[in-house]
């Protein structure tokens, strides 16, 4: 048994007692030549929250001091939430996530790693005037690590002081700063902070760079980049042995593989695309079946373990898709050409193929290290114009298009019936003139194009996630745990808000009767937004537990290698499976991985959400700045007693219509019927009217956008 192996033993054992580290050290009876491995395991274990110093330098595990290790997650509001850490095992260290209020704060930042002890006996409730569920509430008492060196923000100047406001707008603190000679008011600016130790005072910090004016073209996606620590090159080391890899398929590559390169395959990709890495095909069968085919490529055989190649990539974890740019994970070289699945070239696959009976049953299934030529690279419009082209016309291609579909939706229809949740959202692209600026939103919708490709990915990751997990070798899984039920029951609460009768959410089947109902109800993103916070995020983990969203037990990433580690890690323990040679990772490596490719993929998520929101928000300050008169059809969605809420469904933007904005009566609100009425005129806004409205304010700062009634509404 290892060092780390025996201390969590002993401290785990029923009559352990806090122990000091020699007293720990005597009762694992070691001698001095294993003191030093020891002390070093501790040390890490204290790091990384395995193990807990607690009064006169104890030692303990967290729980037995109802103390809990995680990501503090804070809200512009001032509060926050201790989203707990996995143990040694994936499994998290408390069962929901614990808040924390404004004042048990302390020190803590957002994305700090802290230490935060429960507080027995403490009872949250977001609404003090309805019952709701009891929440774990807590308070910080240590910062185990910062979870930021630096800052960006934009420099103000108050009468007596310099300071910086975050740009973050999670951080709720000031950093007060000395004069810079390059730096000038309104400038973005990089601050190192210093450390910070007590909240009696606002943290202080040192402007180490000057990025420039704030307004400067192209300013605010320099500052996201700085502002999440993504990287802006490749190391000189990784692109030497990147230089070493042939710009094709060599013979040697294509040796031992099944040659697929005669059969009709195909991918279907967004228009905008930058990578290219799943294809498909699917053969119908003399029974009336199909074999479907997902061929994926194989970055593994170019990306080997402990290379710098390999650790750049699981450094970054993920490429990152901001508005105007791709951050890969990958080199070019690999990214975009010899991993890329382009047409009519060889490329290096792996390929799952699964038999379906008539009725869209799984029968068999294989796994392949391939080569293959992509026969047609279609987008998800082309592909769609071919599905809804009339039956009976149309080229090979459209008949296979076709095929594919009919597969895929009978292999759709049954996920659903076995509990799958439809949480799919439309998706908003801005699009970009060749100078960086926003020219027009457009909504892009799930349509069966983009369902044909989700439902024959799902099914190649469920099965390669059964087959490692039928093999009993280590391996990464994607799972997505079942809701925490008190968090159902507060939905629950805030759904009966809109008059929306719901059962039991507890039970998936009410859930998906839920999503049905609100199906284009004029709070339907809303509702949904909602749902999706009750539910717990979908995580990586050594433990196939199964995926709640999707109704599946076994379950995996293992289709976007170029794009995502975790699915690399994947390809390598299919690989060892399918050569019978053990894959190389420990549960312990898997672990690691797990943690930080999660962290990873959160920063990635953070930082695309906000380089779309940066270019709305200048689409819309342009319109307005420009004089434009543009008006849009908007649905109310809200209406308080200030004013409503609109949502212009075309882009999915949303914002509010202040009641001072309306000239043309005074209006009163009712609070019963949650209405706006004009005393002279009796004109009425209530929740699901449709309106047309322009733009009256956008505010950069707070990224906000008002709108007023367009003239003629």
């Amino acid at each position: 048994m290892e060092t780390r192996e025996k201390i969590l033993h002993l401290l785990g054992s029923p009559n352990y007692r806090p122990l000091r580290r020699l007293e720990l050290a005597k009762a694992l009876k070691l001698d001095e030549q294993h003191r030093i491995e020891f002390r070093r395991a501790l040390g890490d274990m204290l790091h990384k929250g395995e193990v807990v110093r607690v009064r006169n330098n104890r030692f303990v595990l967290p729980a037995e001091a109802d103390l809990v290790v995680g990501r503090l997650q804070m809200n512009e509001r001032g509060f926050g939430f201790v989203i707990p850490e996995a143990d040694a095992q994936g499994k998290p260290s408390a069962p929901a996530d614990i808040y924390v209020a404004a004042d048990d704060i302390g020190v803590g930042m957002h994305g700090d790693r802290v230490v935060a002890r429960l507080q027995r006996g403490t009872v949250r409730r977001d609404r003090r005037d309805k019952p709701g569920p009891e929440k774990l509430e807590g308070r910080i008492i240590r910062i185990m690590e910062r979870a930021n060196e630096t800052l960006v923000g934009t420099l103000q100047k108050s009468k007596f002081f310099l300071y910086v406001v975050p740009d973050e707008p999670r951080i709720t603190q000031d950093i007060y700063v000395k004069p810079h000679p390059k730096a000038h008011v309104g400038d973005k600016v990089v601050v190192k902070l210093l450390p910070w130790e007590s909240r009696r005072v606002n943290p202080e910090g040192i402007v180490t760079e000057v990025l420039g004016a704030s307004g400067a073209p192209g300013m605010d996606m320099i500052a996201l980049i700085r502002k999440h620590r993504l990287p802006q090159s490749f190391p000189h080391d990784v692109l030497r042995e990147i230089e070493k890899l042939p710009d094709e398929p060599t013979t040697e590559d294509r040796q031992g593989r099944l040659d697929l390169r005669d059969a009709f395959i195909v991918t279907i990709d967004p228009d905008d695309a930058r990578d290219h890495d799943d294809a498909i095909s699917v053969e119908e069968r003399p029974d009336g079946g199909w074999r479907l085919g997902v061929h994926i490529a194989d970055v593994s055989h170019y990306v080997r373990p402990k290379t710098r190649l390999d650790h750049e990539a699981r450094s970054r974890g993920n490429s990152v898709y901001l508005v105007d740019r791709v951050i890969p994970m990958l080199p070019e070289k690999l990214s975009a050409g010899l991993c890329s699945l382009f047409g009519n070239v060889d490329r290096l696959a792996k390929t799952v193929f699964i038999d379906y009976t008539p009725k869209g049953v799984a029968r068999h299934v294989t796994f392949h290290n391939s080569v293959i030529r992509v026969r047609h690279l279609l987008t998800y419009k082309e592909a769609l114009k071919r599905l809804n082209s009339p039956d009976g016309k149309g080229d090979e291609l459209t008949k296979q298009i076709k095929t594919m579909w009919r597969m895929a939706s009978l292999l759709r229809q049954h996920r659903f019936q076995h509990g799958s949740l439809d949480l799919d959202f439309p998706e908003v692209k801005v699009r970009l003139d060749a100078q960086g600026k926003p020219i027009a939103l457009e909504r892009v919708d799930n349509d069966i194009s983009h369902q044909l490709i989700e439902e024959c990915m799902l099914a190649a990751n469920e099965a390669v996630a059964r087959h490692i997990k039928n093999s009993m070798a280590p391996g990464i899984y994607r799972i997505h745990e079942n809701p925490d039920p008190l968090r159902l029951v507060e939905f629950r609460h805030f759904v009966a808000g809109f008059e929306i009768k719901v059962g039991d959410l507890t039970l998936r089947s009410e859930i998906q009767k839920l999503l049905a109902q609100v199906r284009g109800h004029p709070q339907e993103y809303v509702l949904k937004i909602s749902l999706l916070r009750s539910l717990k995020r979908a995580m990586y983990s050594p433990r196939p537990t199964g995926h709640y969203g999707l109704a599946k037990l076994n379950y995996t990433h293992f289709t976007s290698p170029i794009r995502r580690y975790p699915d690399l890690v994947v390809h390598r323990i299919l690989d060892a499976l399918v050569r019978h040679r053990p894959s190389g990772y420990s549960v312990q490596q898997i672990t690691e991985i797990a943690q930080h490719c999660g962290d990873t993929e959160r920063t990635a998520d953070e930082a695309e959400n906000e380089s779309k929101k940066l270019k709305t928000l200048e689409y819309f300050n342009d319109l307005m700045h420009g004089r434009r008169h543009d008006t849009f059809d908007a649905l109310v969605t809200d209406v308080r007693n200030f004013g409503m809420f609109v949502e212009l469904p075309d882009t999915m933007i949303y914002g509010l219509v202040h009641v001072s904005t309306i000239s043309d009566d005074f209006y009163a609100y009712d609070e019963v019927r949650r209405r706006l009425t004009g005393k002279r005129t009796r004109r009425t806004f209530k929740v699901g009217d449709r309106v047309k409205v322009a733009v009256a304010r956008v505010d950069l700062f707070k990224r906000q956008v008002d709108f007023q009634l367009a003239s003629n509404d």
